[in-house]
């Protein structure tokens, strides 16, 4: 008796642990079923993203972030300054690409690029892309008057008398304009305008229409540039300071072929794609050095 007692309390003590266990495993199954809300967007980029980069952001002045202790430097609204710090980005992690579809070959020295079409010709290249930038942010802003860039011959171009319905001839080494077209102002005129600025200046005539800037002296829209061939030249698109009154800066270029215009990596410190201004006489970018006397600025 006493052992029919003892195994029937083994199996009560048995089911109920079955049971317990039932009910468990009931309970983790109704836990899995629980809709929890979405995470949000992380504060700070994963540890695969570089530390300076919100891969989430279309802007230049979204996209990137500051290092400790630095802040923007003001700038006015509607300013060239303003127009380039807040240029539409592609997507992170986009390829830069050629005029003709292809990809540029080095993928490794652009934080970002630059969403502007460039056309299909291979005319979009650095000098090119700089000048384009200046002259697409006066002519949203219809400031059709300064729209004016020299040829390598010393010839001037005003963007105005395109408007009037002027074109250029050019023939050898000689230039003039011709009453051929009907004025018009639309976007397609101003981009066949710039196109044969392209096709007729380069980092040699844009020297010589700049002038110099002391390098403590940088604003956003600064140029460095050498005037040759072979040359180059890439835009100052966003300045910070610290308390110190230290600057950093970003780089933005296109290149031979043509191609996007694209904000460059700093492949020589951690602050990438910032620069700082430091003890050496050198701006060393992916494709280009240059020196700190090379900094130069639109003169309206």
């Amino acid at each position: 008796m006493r052992f029919l007692v003892t195994l029937l309390a083994l199996l009560i003590i048995g089911l109920a642990c079955k049971k317990e266990r039932d009910l468990s495993d009931n309970t983790s199954d109704a836990s899995s079923k629980v809709t929890y809300p979405e995470r949000p967007l992380q504060a700070e980029p994963p540890p695969e993203i570089p530390q300076y980069v919100q891969q989430y952001s279309r802007t230049i002045a979204g996209r990137f972030l500051l290092p400790d202790g630095y802040t923007r430097n003001p700038i006015l609204e509607n300013s060239y300054a303003s127009y380039l710090r807040n240029l539409k980005l592609k997507a992170d992690k986009s390829k830069v690409e050629l005029y003709n579809g292809q990809l540029k070959s080095n993928q490794d020295i652009h934080a970002a690029v630059i969403d502007l079409p460039i056309g299909n010709k291979d005319l979009h290249q650095c000098a090119d892309a700089i000048m384009r930038l200046r002259a697409e942010y006066l002519w949203r802003e219809e400031k059709y008057d300064d729209i004016h860039f020299n040829f390598t011959n010393g010839f001037t171009v005003a963007y105005t008398e395109w408007m009037r319905g002027r074109r250029m001839v050019v023939k050898g080494n000689k230039t003039y304009w011709d009453d051929t077209d009907n004025p018009s102002n639309t976007y397609e005129d101003f981009w066949e305008y710039m196109e044969l600025i392209f096709m007729y200046a380069g980092t040699l005539s844009l020297s010589k229409e700049l002038k110099s800037v002391p390098i403590l002296e940088m604003q956003i829209g600064d140029i460095f540039i050498l005037g040759g061939s072979p040359g180059h030249a890439v835009v100052v698109v966003d300045i910070a300071t610290n308390d110190k009154g230290e600057k950093i800066f970003m780089l933005a270029q296109s290149y031979m072929p043509a191609q996007e215009m694209h904000v460059l990596k700093n492949l020589n410190e951690e602050i990438s794609p910032w620069y700082s201004l430091t003890d050496n006489d050198e701006i060393m970018t992916p494709e280009w050095t240059f020196t700190k006397n090379q900094l130069m600025r639109f003169r309206s």
